[in-house]
């Protein structure tokens, strides 16, 4: 009563099905022009996307971390994240800048955030510049710094200035006067 569409596999109508197995559900099918023999003329299909890379609770990195895949992280990461998307966790501190696509920040990050999305959720505690192309900040999140919209915020501009540090008093060659009494 009913037939596969003509759009989809057009050569279905030609080949004797019965004759060839199932594929399997969870195997990704092959095309009916490859052969074993016959050198590939096309790359492989994509591979089925991998989990993210968790960093655990009880685990602090210091140093960079690159990758081209998705990152969760609940430890302690002192260095510079680059990664597709970044999770981070609740118990997470990050000191260091992120360049994602995408950024979800449910802990502490003390650092720069780039991203084409942004998000800081309600527990969210972040201390930096985030440069984003969307952004969405809910009630409750703690942010301290600016937010500048970009077009392309992954892209290496040059960093803006450092502010000046913290109000600390000047070192100075001779020593404050005291105003205790003797």
């Amino acid at each position: 009563m009913f037939s596969k569409s003509k759009i989809t596999d057009p050569i279905d109508a030609k080949r004797d099905d019965a004759t060839k197995p199932a594929p399997s559900p969870s195997a990704p099918p092959i095309p009916p022009s490859s052969s074993a023999s016959s050198a590939p003329s096309a790359p492989a299909p994509s591979r089925p996307k991998a989990p993210p890379s968790l960093l655990s609770q009880d685990l602090t990195i210091t140093g960079n971390i690159s990758t081209t895949g998705d990152i969760q992280v609940e430890g302690e990461v002192e260095g510079d994240i680059r990664a597709h998307l970044l999770t981070v966790g609740e118990t997470a501190t990050i000191r260091g800048e992120i360049v994602a696509d995408d950024v979800v920040v449910n802990g502490r990050v003390v650092g720069r955030v780039r991203g084409i999305k942004v998000r800081l959720t309600s527990s969210a505690r972040v201390e930096g510049d985030i440069i984003h192309k969307t952004i969405a900040i809910e009630s409750g999140a703690h942010f301290e710094g600016s937010v500048q919209r970009s077009d392309d915020p992954l892209g290496g501009g040059a960093k803006p200035a450092p502010k000046p540090a913290a109000s600390a008093p000047a070192p100075s060659a001779s020593p404050a006067p005291s105003s205790s009494d003797d």
